[in-house]
């Protein structure tokens, strides 16, 4: 509300105000209570007011000149004024004490505008209102007032804030943008990366759309021309059998080299160097990641990679390796959700068999109530119940289910009944799990159990080889969820009734052994190819002879026979050998030797003739000193009777 609008609600003029000392046209040594003259001009209105500064203020600018009604209005007022004035002192200087006081305040008010500062209004003095009118016109008054208060303190605390001073007043939504110290600065949902990794530039992966079916979205990952010629550069370098000639690799031409960062992945595990194992892992994953098309989603479970393609299996592999370092760092939960990941790219060929492993994740996360649930919608089409992981994790499940007091008695009673029912079938299924788990467990079966036949050494023996290796890799893995002596209190009845239907001859029995003999004559590849990444020391023996007598490369555990190659590397020219028979014999003890060096491929041979010689002729003697230095001559025993007790014929 304007300064103008509250003169008028206190039925005062402009000219009515007391005149300060050192007014222009004025007596210093006037009284108090003298009022302006009456007959002032209505133009000269700004002449006469009672504080000089009020003419360079901002509001007052915001004042307009008065109109005519409002000047008639004055000039009534005034006259009033001068009638007032002539009837009596005593009341006039009771009010005049009253407005001294206000205007007083006023101007102390007004006095500081000149600084541009934030003006604070301070409240007037009550004065006593002969009138019930009077007396409400007051309390409005101070309503505006104690409004107008709010209104400059909320200013100046935005004001403040600007300085700096309070930094608690911006608005809830206020977005800062704040400068990242680190380099990498991409919002990543698998990996973080961290401020010690090189800088990311296009390393020539992406990935396409290439074909949307019923609501599910096929994408594929591709090799520009740049990132192609490193991956063939890999390949040579991977051939010498030599894990130290990839790091130039990275170090020159990319350092985010998927497959390589994948192998020295390994290398470092190997080398027990778990921690540079797992940051070479996620900048891999992480270079995968800022590929992504647009489209791809984590979450949704509609998207799909083939992993028949060499592109796409570097992620299959980054995902599956990661999971596994996660497992051993005590981290089984977000080991879970990659595993549903990896599981959700393909889930009709399950490439890495992740099914294998799903089980074993949900109990170490205590995800009970996930592991029942997809048992319960995935048996009708894809027959867990035949794999052993599924067939004994299940019921376990169920009975950990059982244990927890927060359910109900029916809930417990249920889940009870139906851990029993499992395990049976489990144990009828597949006897030759209990006793290796027993084993590991470091349990001794009682007289009966271990003199039965059923779960003796036949069964192991009887089996075939493919369920040989599914029946290690799950004792290998899960053994140590069975140390629970009452999860061994829980177990013991059960075998012992499944001994007792065992002797009752039930036709389940003989159904079962027949189910052995025919289902698990050869396991797929993708088991043979989980069995590898898994290393687990069980199954790893129990892997055929045509599946370990080949090379196994860690960037790509045996690639899918039916394989969709998009480039291929160019075929080599091999030239006339020029050896002779000893560097030839050399080569057949030293594989890594060679005579004529690298240096061949970029020879002019008529220029660098000599120098060749002299450089083949000093690796021919490395090799030979080597060779020398690594021979060791056995002594023949020696008797402690040279001359011997029998006759020479």
């Amino acid at each position: 509300m304007s300064r103008r609008a509250l003169r008028r609600l206190r039925g005062e003029q402009r000219g009515q105000e007391e005149p300060g000392l050192g007014e222009l046209g004025l007596d210093p040594g006037s009284e108090g209570g003298q009022e302006g003259p009456p007959s002032a001009a209505p133009g000269r209105a700004r002449a006469g007011v009672s504080n000089r500064f009020e003419l360079i203020t901002a509001e007052e600018s915001e004042d307009e000149l008065p109109s005519r009604e409002e000047q008639g209005d004055a000039r009534l007022s005034e006259r009033d004024a001068a009638e007032g004035n002539n009837k009596g002192a005593g009341t006039e200087a009771t009010k005049g004490d009253g407005q001294r006081d206000g205007e007083e305040a006023e101007q102390l008010d007004k006095t500081p505008m000149l600084s541009n500062k934030p003006r604070k209004k301070k409240k007037k003095r009550k004065t006593k209102k002969t009138s019930a009118g009077e007396t409400l016109e007051d309390n409005d008054l101070e309503d505006i007032d104690s409004l107008l208060e709010k209104i400059e303190d909320t200013n100046g605390l935005l004001q403040q804030t600007q300085s700096g001073i309070i930094a608690d007043s911006r608005p809830l939504l206020y977005i800062e943008h704040r400068q990242r110290q680190r380099q990498c600065v991409r919002g990543t949902w698998l990996t973080t990366p961290q401020s010690t990794w090189p800088r990311y530039t296009r390393t020539g992966i992406v990935m396409e759309l290439v074909d949307t079916k019923g609501g599910v979205q096929y994408f594929t990952f591709e090799h520009h021309r740049k990132y192609q010629e490193v991956q063939l550069k890999f390949l040579e370098n991977v051939e010498t059998m030599d894990p130290n000639s990839v790091v130039p690799l990275l170090q020159a031409l990319e350092p985010y080299h998927v497959d390589s960062l994948l192998l020295l992945s390994d290398v470092c595990r190997m080398q027990e160097d778990q921690e540079m194992a797992r940051e070479l892992v996620e900048q891999a994953l992480y270079s995968l990641e800022c590929s992504f098309h647009p489209l791809f989603s984590l979450t949704s479970g509609t998207c799909r990679l083939d992993y028949r393609r060499p592109e796409n299996r570097s992620f299959f592999l980054a995902l599956f390796k990661h999971l596994m370092l996660l497992e051993k760092r005590g981290c089984p939960r977000t080991a879970l959700e990659f595993c549903k990941l990896i599981l959700s790219l393909d889930p009709e060929n399950d490439p890495l068999c992740v099914l294998l492993l799903i089980d074993f994740l949900s109990l170490r996360a205590r995800e009970y109530t996930f592991l029942t649930r997809m048992f319960q919608e995935v048996e009708s089409h894809r027959n867990l119940s035949q794999l052993p992981n599924f067939a004994f994790s299940v019921p376990l499940a169920y009975f950990f289910l059982s244990q927890q007091e927060e359910r109900s008695e029916l809930e417990q009673s249920q889940a009870r009944e139906k851990a029993a029912r499992l395990i049976q079938l489990a144990l009828i299924m597949f006897p030759s799990v209990l006793m290796p788990l027993l084993d590991h467990c470091s349990v001794q079966p009682d007289a009966r159990v271990a003199s039965h036949s059923f779960f003796g050494l036949n069964a192991q023996i009887s089996q075939p080889p493919a369920l040989n290796q599914l029946t290690s890799l799950y004792v290998g893995r899960t053994h140590s969820l069975w140390k629970d002596p009452a999860v061994m209190a829980w177990l013991e009845p059960n075998v012992h009734e499944v001994l007792r239907m065992v002797d009752a001859r039930d036709p389940l029995v003989e159904e079962s052994e027949h189910k052995r003999k025919t289902l698990y004559q050869s396991a797929p590849r993708n088991i043979y190819r989980h069995i590898i990444l898994s290393e687990v020391k069980e199954a790893m023996a129990a892997l055929p002879l045509e599946v370990t007598s080949q090379p196994v490369m860690g960037y790509d555990p045996l690639p899918p026979l039916d394989s969709i190659v998009s480039y291929t590397r160019p075929e080599r020219t091999n030239r006339p050998s020029n050896e002779s028979t000893l560097s030839l014999f050399f080569r057949s003890l030293l594989p890594n030797f060679n005579l004529q060096g690298d240096i061949r491929h970029e020879r002019d041979e008529e220029a660098g003739a000599g120098q060749d010689l002299n450089q083949g002729v000093n690796r021919l003697m490395a090799a030979m000193r080597d060779m020398l230095a690594n021979i060791q001559f056995q002594e023949p025993p020696r008797d402690d009777n040279p001359e011997g007790d029998g006759d020479w014929d």
